[in-house]
């Protein structure tokens, strides 16, 4: 089989709430003929994004083609996970044209890129490109970093302290990765957060990358599919701070779930999630509520103070649940401090 004929896979990749779910909708429903299968990744054990993209299930890509791996970060759980879904992606009768793979907000893109030379698959796929998306607003604000200020003064403390938080090193790695990097929420950002985020991500790229703003998600697909780039054979232009290492962890991060009962209040909601991104560094907040008195499931979706919730479809037969995805980094996420300060707002957990 001829390089020509392998299928096509685009990673997105960005960092946690930078809009890769609102983008893969997006390309769904405007597939250019395209049939498309979605792996879509999750940070912690309860999918979200998964359920948010079967709700847009068609025949261009049908639910069944909608695959959620959520049992630990996909560069994480290749051979366990990730090679396993690939083959029987491509086992199947009807095959894709064209694979979306969206990378939960932790994940390092080079270890999965790697994963694409393995015998299995070499063959049959390729890397068409990697997308990395970046916030505009919260990148020009320097918020991909949980406190640039408290780091730079712990530096400047001791000259001996010499590397990046966490946080920092996953977005430099998903940019230096990249192919493309999408400035989502332009809206938010203005002209001004859109150039500032620009510089920001210039500074930090390996080499010159296409810098594109995007508000909701609403791109022409032609720009970002078809890049034929063939990332898994051109690694070495695309530096990691594990370059080297045999294996990396996610210990840096957690993530707890957290049952409610029907909500009565979303404005009391909303400002609880907003206080517990100040007082507990929750960087992420996701899921599904049920609303007293109301047919249809809320969505609820948090980038640290940043909250927007909508109703996303009603629940029908399916159990009436309100349950929240927190994610923060290790030694901030609190369960019992989580869990006090919803129920401060007037719904027990």
């Amino acid at each position: 089989m001829t390089s020509l004929a392998k299928i096509p896979v685009t990673v997105i990749t960005g960092f946690l709430g930078s809009g890769k779910t609102t983008l893969i909708r997006h390309l769904m429903a405007n597939p250019n003929g395209r049939k498309l299968a979605v792996l879509v990744n999750e940070f912690g054990s309860e999918g979200v994004d998964g359920e948010i993209l079967k709700s847009c299930a068609d025949a261009n890509c049908p639910e069944e083609n909608i695959v959620e791996l959520a049992n630990g970060c996909i560069c994480c759980t290749v051979a366990d996970e990730f090679i396993p879904t690939m083959q029987s992606l491509l086992a199947r009768d009807v095959q894709p044209d064209h694979i979306l793979i969206e990378t939960s907000g932790l994940a390092l893109p080079k270890p999965l890129l790697k994963a694409f030379d393995w015998p299995e698959i070499k063959s049959r796929i390729t890397v068409d490109g990697v997308i990395a998306l970046a916030d505009a607003e919260a990148v020009a604000a320097g918020r991909f970093a949980p406190d640039p200020a408290a780091v730079d003064a712990q530096r400047a403390a001791d000259e001996n302290l010499d590397h990046e938080t966490p946080l920092s090193e996953v977005f430099e790695d998903q940019i230096a990765c990249a192919d493309i990097v999408l400035l989502t929420k332009a809206d938010l950002a203005g002209e001004a957060g859109v150039a500032a985020a620009k510089q920001v991500i210039a500074a930090e790229a390996p080499r010159p990358l296409p810098m594109l703003p995007v508000t909701d998600g609403a791109i022409d697909p032609q720009v970002i599919l078809g890049l034929n780039a063939a990332a898994e054979d051109d690694l070495a232009a695309r530096p990691s701070h594990h370059d080297g290492e045999e294996e990396h962890e996610h210990d840096d991060f957690a993530s707890v779930v957290v049952e409610l009962p029907e909500i009565t209040d979303i404005d009391a909601l909303v400002r609880a999630v907003g206080h517990l991104a100040r007082e507990q560094n929750v960087l992420r907040a996701k899921g599904y509520l049920a609303i007293a008195g109301k047919p249809m499931r809320l969505l609820l979706q948090a980038v640290g103070e940043r909250v927007r919730h909508q109703f996303d479809r009603p629940w029908g037969a399916a159990p009436r649940r309100s349950k929240l995805v927190l994610i923060g980094e290790q030694g901030d996420i609190d369960e019992a401090a989580i869990k006090a300060g919803l129920g401060l707002s007037g719904f027990a957990v």
